[in-house]
């Protein structure tokens, strides 16, 4: 009976995880849409996307800090309860400014994934605990991979406000499940919540990511791009000086300049900046026109089925790196897939002649980024004290969203910059793609080696941790 009890709560945990990077993809299909729909302009309209990525990586520490001070399971269930809410409040409007707040409240949701990962190690048997972080961890890029198909189906044959009823519906379905099947973790750390340490973290990773995801559209050398750059340096310093003097900071730096958390925070950096870009160049190398010579003319729905396998192996590989943890400690495994995805993206620059060697790219990006994603929990928590595993959780969960966000801003830069004319169409060149496919594939590369400079003796399996 325990281990039927185990078995539920993993299912439920990694599909709340789905639900939760779900909505990272779930309005892409409307990108182009969304200047008619919402009655606005482009500039404007981009930040129902981009509020969704800063809201995700402001709440993600925040959150696993919340969940180890006052109870995981309660944390989760509020950070479902704001995503409901955020969907409903979406699905009800047709105002730009509403729909940015509700998209706002739906990224909330990204703590849930930091969080299902420390109820994973309190709650499991040892033997069983680095399979089911290993599944956890992959929800991160097979909600989105998955997601996009799905989310471009509905948006094609039905209202588009529909997308926004289905997720509430999947965030009020999680919360159920959560309430019958997942018990509260017993393990708390002690202290109260730093507040101000808190509203310093949101406002300096406001001020970082920012510039980062509209500095392509404000330009780089502009004084908004600048300034806040500025102000994040200023903050992030001043933020950094305040945390060390306190007894029970929201983010425990001593701990994380610790190597083995240091550098695999890194690492995570550009993991999550490797698997991003994919996600942004290879949809737009398939829809790009067949009259460019490279081109596919693919629609989005089609483009969306053609990755959606790159999701499923995610998925089916989770187990494969529990094992390779076990049998040769985190380290290797998260080598081992860094490796992979630059191998993925060196076929990508080699053959891309036609859709089939597109999706065998995209399987073997997606094969190396569920290994390495599986891979970074277990060395975090490899190295941190067990009162600190959901904050831990949650900043490395940060560190893969500012690869993500750095991501979105150098691919679509690159690819506005080396273009060609298609008609009436201006699209990304042959010469476009290859550099974005060479500098993910660096990314995963420089990923390998930060995480060669990991300690062996650190990188332990997570039995018995």
């Amino acid at each position: 009976m325990a281990q039927a009890g185990g078995r539920a709560i993993v299912v439920v945990l990694a599909s709340c995880g789905l639900v939760a990077s779900f909505m990272q993809t779930l309005v892409v299909p409307l990108i182009p849409a969304f200047p008619r729909l919402l009655a606005t302009t482009p500039t404007d309209a981009s930040w129902v996307v981009t509020v969704t990525l800063l809201a995700g990586a402001v709440i993600t520490p925040v959150s696993g800090r919340l969940g180890d001070l006052y109870g995981k399971r309660r944390v989760l269930l509020a950070s479902l309860a704001v995503l409901v809410a955020g969907s409903v409040l979406s699905a009800l409007t047709s105002s730009l400014m509403l729909m940015v707040l509700g998209r706002g409240l739906q990224g909330c949701a990204m703590g849930v994934i930091p969080l299902g990962i420390s109820i994973m190690r309190d709650e499991l048997p040892a033997e069983r605990v680095s399979g089911a972080i290993s599944l956890m961890s992959a929800t991160l890029g097979v909600g989105s991979a998955i997601g996009l198909p799905l989310a471009a189906v509905v948006a094609e044959h039905a209202d588009w406000h529909v997308l926004f009823w289905g997720s509430a519906g999947l965030g009020l379905g999680c919360a159920l499940l959560i309430l019958r099947y997942v018990p509260e973790s017993p393990v708390r750390a002690p202290g109260p919540f730093d507040y101000l340490g808190a509203f310093g973290l949101i406002v300096g990773l406001t001020c970082m990511l920012l510039p980062i995801v509209k500095g392509g559209e404000w330009g780089w050398g502009s004084p908004a791009t600048l300034g806040f750059a500025a102000a994040a340096l200023v903050v992030f310093a001043s933020w950094g000086r305040y945390q060390l003097r306190r007894r029970e900071p929201l983010v425990d730096l001593r701990v994380s300049v610790r190597r083995p958390v240091l550098f695999t925070n890194l690492a995570s950096i550009l993991a999550g900046f490797a698997m991003y870009a994919m996600a942004l160049s290879f949809p737009q190398l398939l829809q790009a026109p067949s009259s460019t010579g490279y081109g596919f003319g693919l629609t989005m729905v089609q483009a969306g089925l053609c990755l959606a396998p790159n999701g499923l192996v995610m998925m089916l590989l989770s187990p494969v790196s529990a094992r390779l943890t076990n049998r040769y400690g985190a380290r290797t495994t998260l080598i081992t897939g860094t490796v992979v995805i630059a191998l993925g993206y060196l076929f990508a620059i080699l053959l891309m002649d036609n859709v089939f060697e597109l999706v065998v790219a995209s399987v073997i990006i997606g094969a190396g980024v569920g290994i390495a994603y599986a891979a970074m929990p277990a060395l975090i928590m490899s190295a941190v004290p067990i009162t600190e595993t959901a904050s831990a959780n949650g900043l490395n969960a940060l560190m893969r969203a500012v690869g993500t966000s750095t991501a979105s801003a150098v691919m679509a830069t690159l690819l506005a910059h080396l273009t060609v004319t298609a008609g009436a169409l201006t699209v990304p060149s042959l010469t476009g793609f290859r550099v974005a496919f060479t500098v993910a594939a660096v990314a995963a590369l420089g990923g390998l080696a930060l995480t060669l400079v990991v300690p062996r003796a650190r990188a332990r399996e997570l039995v018995g941790v």
